[in-house]
């Protein structure tokens, strides 16, 4: 136990880092990446539960303290006729180096039936995180929070007072993509592709990653707009198939409108635009995915394509049409933005790739893969002749 008696310091925004808004709860603060107008704007599920996972949101104070407690309320997912999901990972960082982690049990459960469409929320309990034996000097923390359980953060204690860390002046990265950027079945959250990647570059990561949800929403094109950031990112295609949502017809002009709003904000930030990593069930065959039933049958949980290649030809999308429009699109407005930079996804995860590191389940990376993407990012994107350099 601590010599010293608990300090409990209030959960502020100087202390939270990733986040875009903090919600005051019954319980504690519940961190957003989605700024409340945004949020008020989409009433879709599937959204509202992604942006509320603090996928690259962490707890970042200055302290002596050898020993921190947190307080949290986690929901955790469950997947009807799926195995069960690990237990999201908070990871504990001293001085820039991965020192502990931990998992929280119990929380709130939702339980969500691909078949049938449906989602139960089930309330549990508030959990508390220990972390002991930290070294007995001034030193700045970060608590990584999971980036695939909600968290509302109840309270924070710890045996020596905390302090916000100064600025260090570290330029800030701003991202935008799918379940791949969110962090799907990476390892824990310091180990997400864009968090590696904003390691090696020495940049501040705000990871608007949203599982299953960048879908060229005009709000999310909005935030990105009004958040302050010296770089800018967006990983574009993959959830347009997957849910089936426009044809070539609407891509098109929905992804210049993206654009256009995000250089209403930051007209000469370097903006980055990168096309989908290779995922061979979307190369030729159009969305929706699916979950393969047979798969459920037997305990895993894998996609399939259900669209039909023929209808490519009436401006269905596939991920080479995707690929194709958006270098084109980048070329035109690169003539007179000579900020606007184009990487093609297949240098993050390409054929040979895949034949080594497969999906697992059709559609995400596994732990390796995430670390290959996040170090390939790094060298492309923050070398000395690359489009986020110094």
């Amino acid at each position: 136990m601590p010599t010293h008696p608990w300090t409990t310091t209030p959960i502020t925004a100087e202390l939270l880092r990733g986040a875009l808004d903090l919600e005051r709860t019954a319980h504690g603060v519940l961190p957003h990446r989605l700024p409340a107008r945004a949020r008020a704007q989409c009433a879709d599920p599937q959204l509202a539960m992604v942006e509320s996972q603090p996928a690259g949101v962490r707890l970042v104070f200055r302290t002596r303290a050898t020993t921190v407690e947190l307080d949290a309320l986690p929901t955790k997912r469950v997947y009807v006729g799926a195995p069960p999901r690990p237990e999201g990972v908070y990871d504990l960082v001293v001085d820039g180096r991965l020192t502990e982690q931990a998992s929280l049990s119990g929380g709130n459960t939702l339980t969500i039936d691909m078949t049938a469409g449906t989602a139960e929320h089930e309330p549990g309990p508030v959990g508390t995180l220990r972390f002991s034996g930290l070294p007995d000097r001034v030193k700045d923390v970060e608590i990584w929070l999971p980036y695939n359980e909600t968290t509302e953060i109840v309270a924070l204690r710890t045996d020596a007072p905390v302090e916000p860390v100064p600025d260090r002046g570290r330029k800030v990265w701003l991202h935008h993509g799918s379940s791949i950027s969110h962090g799907t079945d990476a390892a824990s959250p310091t180990t997400t592709w864009p968090v590696l990647a904003a390691s090696r570059g020495g940049v501040d990561l705000i990871n608007l990653g949203f599982g299953g949800s960048a879908l060229l929403d005009p709000f999310t094109a909005r935030a990105m707009r009004d958040t302050p950031a010296d770089l800018i990112s967006v990983k574009l295609g993959i959830n347009l198939v997957n849910t089936d949502l426009m044809r070539l017809r609407a891509f098109t002009p929905a992804v210049h409108g993206f654009l256009d709003t995000i250089r209403d904000g930051h007209p000469t930030t370097p903006l980055l635009v990168v096309s989908p990593i290779l995922c061979p069930i979307h190369e030729d065959t159009p969305g929706p995915s699916a979950p393969d039933l047979t798969s459920l049958s037997a305990g895993r949980l894998r996609f399939r394509a259900a669209g039909d290649p023929a209808e490519r030809a009436s401006g269905k999308l596939t991920l080479t049409v995707i690929r194709d429009e958006l270098a084109r699109i980048v070329r035109q407005r690169a003539a007179e933005d000579p900020n606007l930079h184009h990487l093609d996804g297949r240098e993050l995860y390409g054929e040979s790739d895949s034949a080594e590191l497969p999906l697992p389940d059709e559609l995400h990376p596994d732990a390796a893969t995430h670390r290959r993407m996040g170090e390939r990012f790094a060298e492309r994107a923050f070398a000395a002749d690359g489009v986020f350099r110094s």
